[in-house]
């Protein structure tokens, strides 16, 4: 379901004259009909006449889990809950991992922390699954850095969230997309998400992006199903539309989304993994059933500001302790009955 990795491959075929970049992943399917080469996302190397978007098929699919943070009572990180975090992902089969974006708290992570993390998934996911990094900033000079770690620490991708706060306009997001897609050879993911960052990236501005061959897709958190219809007709079947919302993953799957980066997933992952599976295979009807089994959870996870609730649920697991950095507040008495009322409904805890 995931794609693999083939990380150390420089190879190509010198009859098409394309090439396959370090750190790239290779998909299921043939791309550009290159025999030599039958799988994969393949970037024009010298001389090359293609045009991007020229890939036919996404990058990354399935259930992609935005990973929580474990953390101690006194705030210190947990490394070891978020090793055993990771392992029990891959096990529960978990398709990718995305370690230090907004739900693993990363605006209260210091420099060193989000690197150090970053480092731990690369090295405990041991090329498994893929590892994409939360590198977003509102300074493009500190999402360059932050990019430019993700590569030398082995990191698969990058998740660049939309600038917060200094609502850049849409001149403004195209510059700061292509200054670290210029700066950092790496897939790079745009995270647009107008409910926390106030700026909604529009179609034609992501369309334009989407030419870069360093930006391979899109985490949207619109919650607007005529988005990914509309970024498909516009970018290219191949442009990765990862859903942002667990509750609307199947209806943007069949917009033209390829997977979900899910909270939900921290707490079920198996149920988010075989709900993806499901659907790309094309069994509706499991995929529908697995949809309607998990929906009161999405619906509870989202019931105080991401992610305290899943850290009370992961809780509930052993999997993590419920602390959460400041400004997050414990969640209230009311939300936790209803987190644990829907653990219990779809049989996550007794």
């Amino acid at each position: 379901m995931g794609a693999r990795s083939f990380r150390r491959s420089s190879g190509g075929c010198k009859g098409c004259n394309v090439r396959v970049m370090e750190g790239d992943f290779l998909g299921a399917a043939p791309v550009l009909g290159c025999a030599p080469l039958t799988r994969g996302r393949l970037y024009p190397g010298p001389g090359a006449r293609l045009r991007p978007p020229f890939w036919r098929i996404p990058m990354f699919k399935g259930s992609i889990v935005a990973l929580i943070t474990p953390m101690r009572a006194d705030g210190a990180l947990d490394e070891g809950a978020f090793e055993r975090l990771i392992e029990w992902q891959i096990e529960q089969g978990t398709h990718g991992l995305v370690p230090v974006g907004t739900t693993g708290e990363s605006p209260t992570l210091t420099h060193d922390e989000h690197r150090r993390l970053i480092d731990i998934a690369v090295r405990v996911s041991g090329g498994r699954v893929p590892v994409i990094a939360g590198t977003g900033s509102n300074s493009t000079a500190e999402a360059i850095a932050m990019t430019r770690h993700a590569k030398e620490g082995g990191a698969d991708a990058a998740l660049v969230v939309t600038p917060y706060y200094n609502k850049p306009t849409q001149d403004g997001l195209f510059l700061h997309y292509t200054a670290i897609a210029d700066a950092v050879e790496l897939p790079l993911i745009i995270y647009n998400i107008p409910g926390r960052s106030v700026i909604d990236m529009s179609v034609e501005t992501m369309a334009k992006l989407a030419r870069h061959p360093n930006i391979v897709g899109v985490k949207d958190a619109t919650a607007n199903i005529l988005r990914p219809l509309q970024i498909r007709r516009a970018a290219g079947a191949g442009f990765c539309q990862l859903s942002g919302e667990d509750g609307t993953a199947l209806a943007f799957n069949a917009a033209g989304g390829s997977g979900c980066i899910s909270v939900t997933a921290n707490v079920a992952p198996a149920l988010c993994a075989q709900m993806q599976t499901a659907w790309d295979r094309g069994d509706v009807q499991e995929a529908m059933a697995l949809q309607d089994r998990l929906l009161p959870l999405h619906d509870a996870l989202f019931v105080e500001s991401n992610p305290a609730p899943v850290k009370y649920a992961a809780s509930l697991l052993g999997r993590s302790q419920e602390v959460c950095r400041l400004p997050l507040a414990p969640i209230q008495d009311g939300t936790r009955a209803r987190v644990r009322a829907a653990m219990e409904e779809i049989g996550l805890i007794g």
